[in-house]
């Protein structure tokens, strides 16, 4: 596999991206659309917390 890849896998990884370091070995494979957007929603969460201000 390509070092380009690893890097993104492994920093992915660090950040709690993924959470099975296993992928790190499945990088090529292709994402089902579940799981694409589980992702996007957890994104969505980190950019847009759904708590409110006690202002």
């Amino acid at each position: 596999m390509e070092a380009w890849k690893t890097k993104i896998g492994e920093a992915a990884l660090q950040k709690g991206i993924i959470k099975d370091p296993r992928w790190l070995d499945r990088l090529d494979d292709p994402m089902p659309t579940w799981a694409v957007l589980e992702l996007m929603l957890e994104l969505l969460d980190r950019l847009e917390p759904s708590y409110t201000s006690y202002d």
